[in-house]
């Protein structure tokens, strides 16, 4: 149990000690640390929420876009390699840290410079280059994960809307819902988004089991026979977007293992990587499944959209999935303020005097353009699709192998044939998915501005 700070007047005193429950004392500073760490129990909650948002429910268009058993197939390969990426991303952190004089973590970000300065020379130069490419690619994916959510919030309110008599259009719709999403711009610390992620993942889970339900109640379920067991090159693109968008998650792993009570157990064998990522899969492949097997072609970007919006438990499922995906906003933007934060209070002498107005207008600014981005967006699953493709991929797969490789370089004889053979496989197969899907998604988006 942590001590409250309040009552902590020598707190800043050195050498005050504390029981800790244990039979031991220590540090009455370290103790007040402790208790803004998370538990397993949280950081699973946490990796679960910033895996299962509007992706879970675009699990039947993957479906679709893979066929029954290519898709079958193929999900739990890329979960493998997603975890195995994470692991690779993990090592490398830890690997940064020891090496670094004072350091006690480093976030994605900052564990490619330090894995990129201590490799070999031709690859020092580049550090910060690497850094700011990640950055990148990190604010690009998570503003889009924002937008996408604001996307599918509109969908199903507006559906709902539309039932009751309420003829309003789907962008005052999503102006509805921009007041409540400045929510997010107050939570500055993971600990105080663990209730927010918690209800999140209850109303994601409800909504989902509520959802199938009707897919198995609602008359017979259609044979297999009259799907596709699997698709061309151009819907397997599709697929492999809409599912990396769905499985990326490698921007919260290291904030997440860095804010653990017990960091050693977030990547154990049996922590709480390998476990929330199993249960995950196994959700995604049977949502998936059931979903493009009840409605097939007709299968939609988000499977809430296919029920029935006349009868009233059908536009309960819809609210609650939408405040699911509508909580679950601020954990995303957790990781897009993390990053562009430090930088621009570095540079910003307003910053530095106020630097609270000064957050709190960005957050604002930027809650403000991920809403202008949902506007122009025209499809929801080919949106999903775009970020996957291109985004998502580069982070999870490429940026990884990259770090392995680097730091392989720096212990003898590590880079064996295997690591290699190995490595370039998952290049081979992130090369491909975006080219192919970054391709697809833009044909299909330029399309619907145009049908």
């Amino acid at each position: 149990m942590g001590i409250p700070l309040e009552n902590t007047k020598d707190i800043e005193k050195p050498g005050n000690k504390v029981e800790n429950g244990n039979g031991k004392t220590e540090d009455i500073e370290a103790v007040a640390k402790k208790s803004h760490k998370t538990s397993n129990l949280e950081a699973a909650t946490h990796l679960f929420k910033g895996s299962v948002g509007a992706g879970l429910f675009a699990m039947g268009d993957c479906f679709k876009n893979g066929g029954l058993a290519g898709a079958t197939l193929l999900l739990p390969v890329l979960a493998v390699i997603c975890v195995h990426c994470e692991q690779m991303l993990i090592d490398g952190s830890i690997l940064a840290v020891e090496r670094t004089p004072g350091a006690t973590f480093y976030d994605y970000p900052e564990t490619v410079e330090k894995c990129f300065e201590n490799g070999p020379a031709p690859l020092r130069r580049v550090s910060k280059l690497m850094r700011l490419i990640v950055e990148m690619f990190l604010c690009v994916t998570q503003f889009g994960f924002c937008s996408i959510y604001f996307v599918f919030i509109t969908e199903n309110l507006h559906q709902v809307l539309e039932i009751h008599g309420l003829d309003i259009s789907p962008t005052l719709t999503m102006l509805i819902a921009l007041l409540p999403a400045m929510i997010p711009s107050l939570m500055t610390n993971l600990k105080y988004i663990s209730p927010v992620s918690a209800f999140a993942n209850v109303a994601l889970i409800f909504g989902l089991i509520a959802t199938l339900t009707i897919a198995f109640t609602s008359g017979p379920m259609p044979s297999l026979g009259e799907r596709h067991l699997f698709t061309s090159g151009t819907q397997m693109s599709l697929f492999f977007g809409t599912a990396l968008f769905s499985y990326e998650g490698i921007a919260l792993i290291l904030p997440l293992r860095n804010s653990m009570k017990e960091p050693e157990k977030f990547s154990s064998r049996f922590g709480v990587l390998n476990i929330t990522m199993f249960i995950i899969t196994i959700i995604f492949m049977f949502t998936g499944f059931t979903s493009y097997v009840k409605w097939g072609e007709e299968v939609q970007g988000s499977i809430t959209l296919n029920l029935n919006v006349e009868e009233i438990f059908s536009q309960a499922i819809k609210i609650v999935a939408a405040l699911g995906v509508f909580f679950g906003y601020p954990i995303q933007f957790f990781v897009m303020i993390k990053i562009l934060w430090p930088p621009l209070k570095q540079h910003l002498s307003y910053a530095q005097s106020h630097p609270i107005q000064t957050q709190v207008a960005l957050r604002f600014i930027l809650i403000l353009m991920t809403f202008g981005v949902a506007l122009l967006v025209p499809n929801l699953h080919l949106f999903i699709s775009l970020i996957g493709a291109f985004c998502s991929t580069a982070l999870a797969f490429v940026i990884p192998v990259f770090i392995d490789f680097v730091v392989k370089a720096q212990i003898p004889k590590s880079l064996t044939l295997w690591i290699y053979f190995k490595n370039m496989a998952i290049l081979l197969v992130a090369v491909l998915g975006i080219v192919t899907g970054t391709y697809e998604s833009i044909v299909e988006i330029v399309r619907a501005f145009y049908v």
